[in-house]
């Protein structure tokens, strides 16, 4: 059974071996470092957790727990930046290399989009990668969303919650 959870902060410390493990980053090879790791320092740990944990509703993060143990990431935030519809919500997904291909981020991003959607009160929920991640984008298509753009090898999707709602 898939659950998400908001992590405790002495949990942080598989974040931090996720974002060091090189199969489960290869996807982002290329983006700060050789092998797509991302280095989540202890001394980091603090600022990071106030600012994702902190029962504010423009940002969420959560662990995904496959029978009580974690096997990936989920997260939301509000990106005023980018936010040209209103209530744009940005997400990421990141699940562990070994348990890749067995159904267990359909479950997760239906998991998020459910808060995204109807606890944060999100209008649109978007995403991008790189189009050659063929599994995906194949996810992303058959929870609803469309492709907004492509530029260069850059897909962006998104999701509205009218759209979201009809699909439920």
């Amino acid at each position: 059974m898939i659950t998400l959870h908001v992590p405790e902060y002495n949990e942080l410390r598989y974040r931090q071996r996720l974002l060091a493990d090189p199969d489960t980053m290869s996807y982002n090879k290329g983006y700060g470092s050789e092998n797509g790791c991302i280095d989540f320092p202890e001394e980091k740990w603090q600022s990071w957790y106030s600012r994702w944990t902190a029962g504010t509703s423009e940002r969420f993060y959560a662990y995904i727990v496959l029978d009580g143990e974690f096997i990936g990431e989920v997260n939301l935030y509000k990106n005023r930046d980018k936010d040209l519809y209103g209530g744009c919500y940005e997400m990421g997904i990141v699940i562990e290399s070994r348990y890749r291909g067995k159904g267990y981020a359909t479950k997760a991003l239906d998991m998020l989009l459910e808060t995204a959607f109807e606890e944060l009160g999100a209008a649109r929920v978007h995403n991008e990668f790189e189009g050659f991640r063929t599994a995906a984008l194949r996810l992303h298509l058959n929870a609803g969303f469309s492709v907004d753009a492509e530029e260069g090898n850059i897909v962006r999707l998104s999701l509205t919650a009218a759209r979201y709602r009809q699909k439920q």
